[in-house]
Parts: structure tokens; C-alpha cells; sequence
């Protein structure tokens, strides 16, 4: 399917990359005006944050509205960072304060991006190539292919079991598929973070702690909780999690059924205080707001 192909460099130094989301500065700034839709937010250099699409990773800093900032247990979040920033080809990465890069070997690496949209935000939605040799032009439209998505940095992470797949409605019905099966194969291997994943099996949550420390979740749900728990001014009970969740209207389509519902619906909780979803999340097309 048609993307927009952007070649430039992955720069990191004064950012805080994790394992979905990388700054890219294009060759030519220009070409961010070539999307259509909503605009890319890009520096003075023309730099943009990417969001790394179909893939979700652990969060390393997340934060509530009007609460402190949280993250995810380790190590994998810290995994799926560091494993990002070596597949790109950086080296010996120093991080400062809220993990932002004080230096890296080198200082920027080459490479593309394919891509049709940015976000609510700003970031670029992108899948993330890297070295010099692109599947086309700069500037020009690229048929993607699920040969060209085995090449880049959204499947190697899902590949590795360091992300949870996280679909939207923009993402081609192909490159999902694609990217389903990578996370399954990771998931049946019992690599990375799955032997740890408790997003189906169930998780006891008795408060943020709970979050950061043993709850290995699918990053959405983690942040709809992490939400919830401030919201609820230091009540651990979750039995007004499902209610909030329909007041937030997720939207979402569930592939095996094609049924349109809300996130509320697929999320179920047990005693008060443990929380799962009932399909797993490659099951899931989210849309997008």
C-alpha cells in the first residue's frame, strides 16, 4: 500500500527515545508538508518525534494528568529502549536526568521513514528504516509490502517480544497481518516480555505501586489504569474501573467477531482489585482519535 517515504537520520542526543518513539530530522524538511492530513510538530532542524506505528511498548515515563510520573516494570521497558536505539545503530548511549541522551556513538545515524499521517499529537506515525539504501525516493509514495515491513525497527520490536502489538484504524490490513504474526511467534517462543505478560492471564493491582512494579500489561490498559487510580484520589478498588473506561469511549473494532464496541467491554475485573482484557490485543484495531 502507498507511504510517503522520508529518508534523513535518527538523532537522540537532547531527547528521550524509548522503544516506540525516536526523533528524525529529514535531508529536506520539506517533505513533512508532503503528508496530508494533520501536521507534523517538527524543530527548528525540521526534527519530528516519531510514534513507531502498530507496536506499544512498556512505558518508561508516564504521566497522569495532575499526577506524578510512572513507568512500567523493569526491565523490559528499558530493554525495549535499548534495543531500539541498537538496532538503529547507535553505541554507548549516556542518559542524564528523566532519561534524556546526554551522548551517543555517533551522534546521528541514516535513515527513512514510511508513512501516511501523524498523530493527535504531532508525532509522525511511521514505520522506521534504517541505513541508506530505501526502498525508493525521497519524497515519493512506495508501495509497502509485508518484505519491506520485515525491514524495519516496528517489526523487529514486535519480533523480539519487546512490544505488545497496538493497532489503529490507518494501519493496511496487511501490514497488520504481518505484524500479528511476529507478535504471536514472540509470544508461542516465550520471548522478551511475554513470559511475563499478564494482560490476559490477569492482574492484581492494589495502587500505582502496582504498576510499576509486577504488572506487566498491555501499555494502554497501564495508562487507562495509571489515569483511573489518580482520578480515584488514592482508592485502590477497581470496581469503577469498567465505567470510567466507558466515559473515556475507546472506540474499537474486534477482528475475530467484527463487532464495533467500546474498550470498557473487553476489559474484565475480578474481587475488586485484578484486571484483564478478554481478547488478546492483536485481536483489537483501536480508533484512532
Amino acid at each position: 500500500m502507498p507511504m510517503l517515504l522520508i529518508k534523513g537520520s535518527y538523532r537522540i542526543v537532547g531527547a528521550s527515545p524509548d522503544g516506540d518513539s525516536v526523533r528524525f530530522v529529514p535531508d529536506d524538511p520539506a517533505e513533512w508538508d508532503l503528508l496530508r492530513g494533520r501536521k507534523v510538530r517538527r524543530n527548528l532542524a525540521g526534527g519530528a518525534q516519531l510514534r513507531l506505528d502498530g507496536i506499544d511498548t512498556l512505558e518508561t515515563h508516564y504521566r497522569p494528568p495532575h499526577g506524578p510520573e510512572l513507568h512500567q516494570p523493569a526491565p523490559y521497558a528499558g530493554q525495549a529502549a535499548e534495543a531500539l536505539l541498537d538496532w538503529l545503530g547507535f553505541e554507548a548511549v549516556e542518559r542524564g536526568a528523566n532519561g534524556i541522551v546526554r551522548s551517543s556513538t555517533p551522534e546521528s545515524v541514516p535513515g527513512y521513514i514510511l508513512t501516511r499521517s501523524a498523530d493527535v499529537h504531532g508525532r509522525c506515525v511511521a514505520l522506521a528504516g534504517r541505513g541508506t539504501e530505501a526502498p525508493g525516493a525521497s519524497g515519493t509514495l512506495v508501495t509497502v509490502t509485508a518484505e519491506h515491513l520485515r525491514l524495519t525497527a516496528n517489526h523487529h520490536q514486535l519480533a523480539a517480544g519487546l512490544a505488545y502489538p497496538t493497532f489503529y484504524r490507518n494501519l493496511y490490513v496487511d501490514l497488520r497481518r504481518e505484524l500479528s504474526r511476529a507478535a504471536r511467534r514472540a509470544r508461542e517462543d516465550g520471548l522478551g516480555l511475554w513470559p511475563s505478560d499478564q494482560t490476559l492471564s490477569g492482574a492484581k493491582v492494589e495502587g500505582p505501586a502496582s504498576l510499576t512494579d509486577s504488572a506487566v500489561l498491555l501499555p494502554k490498559l497501564f495508562r487507562r489504569l495509571a489515569d483511573y487510580l489518580q482520578l480515584n484520589d488514592g482508592d485502590p478498588s477497581l470496581e469503577g474501573f469498567r465505567p470510567y473506561l466507558e466515559q473515556r469511549e475507546d472506540r474499537l473494532l474486534v477482528l475475530s467477531t467484527g463487532q464495533w464496541t467500546g474498550f470498557d467491554t473487553i476489559v474484565d475485573v475480578t474481587n475488586g482489585d485484578t484486571v484483564r482484557l478478554d481478547l488478546p490485543p492483536e485481536d483489537l484495531v483501536f480508533d484512532e482519535k
